[in-house]
């Protein structure tokens, strides 16, 4: 008969479905008491398990310690072992972010990686119910949406969290039960950091006032999951009723304002964009009465005011001028190409009648050509129309929004004339004629 701490985290995995038995997993091993737990547990439901151990080099001798703690445990576990070493401090201050945010990022993307060399299934860590009340709290203070007082998810992609199902005096008396060793971080017992003032302050007050209240705090945290799932449903519903064009090549995607008719909406939309909820906020205020062309930004994405609709894409690289000095192929970004060629015109000769795709007469056109973006003041004379127009006009009157604008490519030749507005005309005075003798057909395909 399992032991009831056993039986508790076996009933929690198979009503997640974490993990299998066919499978292998990598355990996430610092040495503490939860993470020993996590491998104890692991290895009595009968997986298949390998660990690996993070060196953040933060606590000198401390950090070491653990290390060589881990490497004896697992051998006397006759369990396989991964280490990795992190020069955090310098990782944090050449991204610019927290140490907290760094060790995080270097872990779970080590445990990733490590994961895919290997052949595991999934990277199991050894956050428990405290932890997940630790973050519902902390979302709180900080402010938060319904799922920010969902606390933590069983699964999050290839990391699942088997000991969500019990507390930290579960996790104690079992340990201190089962006679298993293990290390104590001293930084835990440090209150300077928000987390560690929520576990070492604050739930020790609340608990004064409701010895239970870890467990009423998940209990509400479960509940609130199942409304966000619901919430989400109708949100998604809401979100494909304004949406307009789903992403593009570019990534670009495109909602109708009219539509978004709550903050939330928008929020819901934005958020995959990198857009803060205080941004959000503001847009939403301006959202029905901003100027056709306005441009908000995020640190990753740029959304467009245009036609009644908001266009999100993701911030563009600055396009370098493209020399093409003689026939040939080119490649592009994009996974594009730019193909030239000469060919003589006959009576029998067909007119190329794809969009990127064109014929020019040869010998009108100086070489060499340049491809390049528009650039303010830019004219040509559009094929089978009177006299010459700007570029910009000519795209806006083919209801092209600034995006695309700034995209367009414009093939230039050695005289500094427009010849082609790539995908849409070709300049008038290279069209060919009756009296062509040698034409040029230029491409662009996507490779």
């Amino acid at each position: 008969m399992l032991h009831p701490f056993l039986h508790k985290v076996d009933e929690f995995i198979g009503r997640h479905a974490l993990l299998s038995r066919e499978h292998r997993y990598i355990v996430a091993l610092s040495g503490g008491a939860d993470s020993m737990a996590l491998l104890h547990v692991l290895l009595q439901l009968g997986y298949q398990v390998e660990c690996a151990h993070c060196n953040f080099k933060l606590r000198g001798e401390e950090s070491d310690r653990d290390e060589n703690f881990c490497r004896n445990q697992c051998e006397r576990m006759g369990v396989a072992l991964h280490i990795a070493h992190f020069a955090t401090r310098e990782f944090a201050e050449a991204r610019k972010v927290s140490i907290e945010m760094a060790a995080r990022f270097l872990r779970y993307d080590y445990f990733e990686k490590l994961r895919v060399d290997t052949g595991a299934a999934d990277v199991a860590v050894a956050h428990h119910r405290d932890d997940s009340v630790e973050t519902v709290l902390l979302n709180l203070i900080r402010g938060t949406g319904i799922h920010g007082l969902t606390g933590i998810a069983p699964r999050n992609a290839h990391v699942v969290r088997p000991l969500l199902a019990v507390g930290r005096d579960e996790i104690d008396d079992y340990v201190e039960e089962m006679g298993l060793d293990f290390v104590t971080d001293s930084s835990n017992f440090v209150d300077d950091v928000v987390r560690n003032q929520i576990r070492l302050d604050i739930l020790p007050l609340m608990k004064r006032i409701n010895p239970s209240v870890v467990d009423a705090v998940a209990t509400t945290a479960d509940r609130l999951g199942m409304a966000a799932d619901i919430f989400d449903e109708a949100m998604a519903s809401r979100v494909g009723e304004a949406l307009v064009a789903d992403k593009d090549a570019e990534g670009k995607v495109a909602y109708q304002i009219d539509k978004i008719k709550d903050e939330y909406t928008l929020f819901y939309i934005l958020r995959e964009f990198g857009f803060k909820p205080a941004a959000v906020k503001d847009l939403f205020l301006h959202l029905r009465h901003a100027k056709q062309g306005a441009v908000f930004k995020s640190a990753t994405h740029e959304l467009l005011i245009d036609r009644g609709n908001i266009l999100i894409q993701p911030l563009a690289e600055e396009w370098k001028t493209l020399r093409l000095p003689i026939e040939g192929r080119y490649v592009l970004p994009g996974n594009r190409a730019l193909t030239i060629q000469k060919v003589k015109v006959g009576n029998d000769f067909v007119l190329p009648k794809e969009p990127l795709r064109v014929c020019l007469d040869a010998a009108k056109v100086k070489w060499p050509l340049v491809l390049r973006t528009m650039a303010n003041g830019d004219r040509f004379h559009p094929l089978g129309m009177k006299g010459s127009r700007l570029v910009s006009d000519f795209l806006t009157d083919r209801k092209m929004n600034m995006f695309d604008k700034r995209r367009q490519l414009l093939l230039v030749d050695g005289k500094g004339c427009i010849v082609w507005v790539v995908g849409q005309r070709i300049d008038h005075n290279y069209r060919v004629t009756l009296s062509t003798e040698e034409g040029m057909i230029i491409t662009l395909s996507q490779e």
